[in-house]
């Protein structure tokens, strides 16, 4: 049933450096770099790292200074299929297997659906002998940073089982109230611990069999007999169910908000002088990775500065000439693309690319580099509340580069 919450809480901690507040858990990774490369009577230093899927080097502010603080860490470690910007700098790099051979299950893309489905796959193609699952390779990590190295794997997920069963029979509104934790377990079914665990989020689930309370609800069996998916039907109304905040309704102007209005007030009568640069996606380019696809580059997924053709006139940039642009983290040159799809005073450059910096491994990437045009940035921007740097909207000088000598 719906009902109030702990809410939400901002600023629980701070950065040991800049005293940025801590936001859901998180700091800005803006602060990556400072927490790496600077002592203070705090506290020590960042010292090592785990990287998973992640290439801040290129999609956080000021690419460079990030870059030298991860050359100097005691260790890091990336799980990722490439030899990025970032994870080059890993002792240790443990790639995952590609897709075909991955099991999934769609659970942050089903926050976008419009209608209610659910289906699971299983790997297409077998692991070879000795290759590890993606789920283990966070599973050893997991066991390895908290001083269990060496242990089974699947400790982690009969973890993970144990705890959330143990705290779904003590709900009163759960269909498992009052059952023996144990007995649920032994009736998960699947292949492994996080075949397991999915079972087991299924049939707690608002759709699910709860553990035999709805017969026709779903379970992995169920999914497994239906390798298309299922249907339930169209989007229902949630609210007010979701809801944790204090009060258990709709906060539409919370306090940290309230209280972050006079800055805003200010922010909207500062106009910069010149242009503002803002990023944009491509269709296929939503990921730096996607730039070493040869099918998901060319035609117009290249790294270009669009610019008006007023302001091209104006400060004598022609179409597919160099520009210099200049911004407060630093400077870099890309080739004008003039066209009417932005405003005059605004100039864009996608974001992901910069794939020259010595040591990495993708190969086609590295013939249409492009440049990072999170290097503009000096991360000095963020937003106060959520810690997000701020990528868009922000000053820049241009000017047409000069011709090689």
């Amino acid at each position: 049933p719906a009902g109030p919450g702990r809410g939400f809480a901002l600023g629980r901690w701070h950065s040991r450096v800049s005293g940025h507040p801590e936001a859901k858990g998180e700091l800005p990774i803006s602060a990556l770099a400072e927490e790496i490369d600077t002592a203070t009577r705090e506290g020590e230093p960042i010292r090592a790292l785990v990287a998973v899927a992640a290439n801040p080097v290129l999609s956080a502010p000021d690419g460079d200074r990030l870059d030298k603080a991860l050359a100097s860490l005691d260790f890091m470690v990336s799980v990722d299929p490439y030899l990025n910007e970032t994870s080059r700098h890993a002792h240790v790099v443990l790639p995952p297997p590609p897709p075909a051979q991955s099991p999934h299950h769609d659970f942050a893309f089903n926050t976008l659906a419009v209608r209610n489905q659910v289906r699971y796959t299983r790997p297409a193609v077998p692991l070879e002998p000795g290759r590890m699952a993606e789920s283990e390779i966070l599973a050893r990590l997991i066991l390895a940073a908290t001083g269990m190295h060496g242990a089974d794997p699947a400790a982690v997920d009969e973890t993970v089982i144990g705890q959330t069963l143990g705290k779904a029979v003590k709900e009163p509104h759960s269909p498992v109230h009052g059952r023996d934790p144990r007995e649920l377990a032994a009736r998960l079914t699947g292949d492994g611990g996080p075949e397991r665990r999915l079972d087991m989020m299924l049939r707690l689930g608002p759709y699910g069999d709860g553990f035999g309370a709805r017969p026709d609800g779903l379970s992995l069996e169920k999914l497994l007999a239906h390798p298309h998916g299922v249907d339930l039907g169209p989007l229902r109304p949630r609210l007010p169910q979701p809801l944790k905040t204090v009060s258990g309704r709709i906060e539409l102007l919370p306090r940290p908000i309230a209280d972050d209005l006079p800055r805003l007030r200010a922010a909207l009568r500062e106009r910069p002088a010149g242009l503002v640069l803002v990023g944009r996606r491509h269709l296929r380019s939503n990921n730096s990775w996607m730039h070493n696809v040869p099918a998901l580059t060319g035609g117009s997924n290249r790294c270009t500065l669009h610019i008006h053709p007023e302001d091209a006139a104006r400060l004598g940039i022609r179409d597919g000439a160099a520009v210099h642009v200049k911004g407060a983290g630093g400077a870099l040159t890309a080739p004008a693309e003039i066209t009417d799809g932005v405003r005059p005073g605004v100039v864009s450059l996608p974001h992901g690319w910069g794939h020259d910096r010595p040591g990495t491994r993708l190969a086609h990437a590295a013939t249409d580099p492009g440049v990072n045009v999170n290097q503009l940035l000096d991360g000095s921007l963020l937003d106060p509340l959520s810690g997000n740097a701020v990528l868009n909207g922000v000053p820049v000088r241009l000017s047409p580069a000069a011709a090689p000598a």
